[in-house]
């Protein structure tokens, strides 16, 4: 737990939400089951095993300290949740935590939830899909393009907000959660972009037809749980995903794969996509967030750009 306290001694303040000890990455002995990340005003400290009640309290100390460096003044906020075994607890363990909560990156505010639930809005490892989202339509709507986005497994809708900000002409966001896209039509409104985003809330695999009927698509978004029962399974589904992407997409257009399972490195993603689209172009495979870094990038998250052929001619 050391490696932990000593992140916090030297911690800065960001202005944004962001992580500050992957401890999950694997490059710190002793401290895997830890994270600490920080949703302003709050610190959201996260352990994947038990943890007891005098380490809890020395991690306290230390936030405190550094804290009344970083903020004099200002009151210490910090939640602790517990995962383990499926799973989860949270606790406020000093100051609160604001009602409504809403953070911010790249100029984009999103709503979260600290308090409750095992996710809290905003997957943060996911920086810099959002990051290349906001470039790639940009750099499109600049040259005079229409873009038209497909956002697959939506949850609170960060990366159709992004798009939209950057200039998308309609983003439809798919997910079977009612309650997280009723979320991410809040991130619309807070953003205003709410008028050029649609909301479906259904099963992918039983909605074809829609989806299809509203494409092609300059931009098809395929973030999916790793593995998440009754819905979405990698092992098995992303390949019934992969055989209907070509048809999605329009000439030129792109792909975003999003797959975070450490078990199934990228290999898992390109192969299927050589069997089952192979008209579909690798471009790259996106770095993760500095703060992110993995001790195999074989385990961390994988975040692949392919590109559509264009018209022939």
């Amino acid at each position: 737990m050391q490696l932990l306290l000593n992140a916090i001694a030297s911690m800065p303040l960001p202005s944004e939400a962001q992580r500050i000890f992957h401890g999950r990455g694997g490059l710190y002995p002793g401290c895997a089951h830890w994270s600490l990340d920080f949703f302003p005003p709050v610190w959201v400290l996260t352990s994947f095993l038990p943890v007891e009640d005098d380490q809890l309290s020395a991690i306290g100390t230390a936030l405190e300290q550094r804290w009344a460096e970083l903020a004099p003044g200002q009151p210490l906020n910090w939640v602790f949740q517990c995962r383990h075994e499926g799973r989860s607890s949270t606790q406020v363990m000093a100051g609160a935590v604001p009602d409504p909560h809403w953070v911010s990156e790249g100029g984009v505010r999103y709503y979260i939830s600290v308090a409750k639930g095992q996710n809290h809005g905003l997957f943060l490892d996911m920086a810099e899909g959002r990051r290349w989202v906001h470039d790639h339509i940009a750099a499109r709507a600049a040259a005079g393009d229409r873009v038209k986005v497909l956002n697959l497994f939506a949850y609170t809708c960060a990366f159709s907000v992004v798009a939209l900000k950057a200039g998308a002409r309609h983003v439809t966001n798919l997910d079977m959660n009612k309650g997280v896209l009723a979320i991410g039509q809040r991130n619309h409104q807070l953003n205003d972009v709410l008028a050029n985003a649609s909301f479906l809330p259904h099963d992918i695999f039983n909605t074809w037809g829609k989806i299809t009927r509203g494409g092609p698509y300059s931009l098809v978004i395929v973030d999916p749980p790793s593995y998440q029962k009754g819905s979405f399974v990698a092992t098995k589904d992303y390949a019934r995903l992969l055989r209907r992407m070509f048809d999605l997409v329009e000439p030129g257009g792109h792909v975003l794969l999003c797959l975070n399972a450490p078990e199934l490195g990228p290999a898992f993603l390109q192969s299927q996509m050589n069997e089952l689209a192979p008209e579909l172009i690798f471009v790259e495979r996106l770095a993760n967030p500095p703060a992110f870094a993995d001790i195999s990038d074989e385990r961390s998250l994988k975040v692949l750009v392919y590109r559509a052929p264009p018209l022939k001619g």
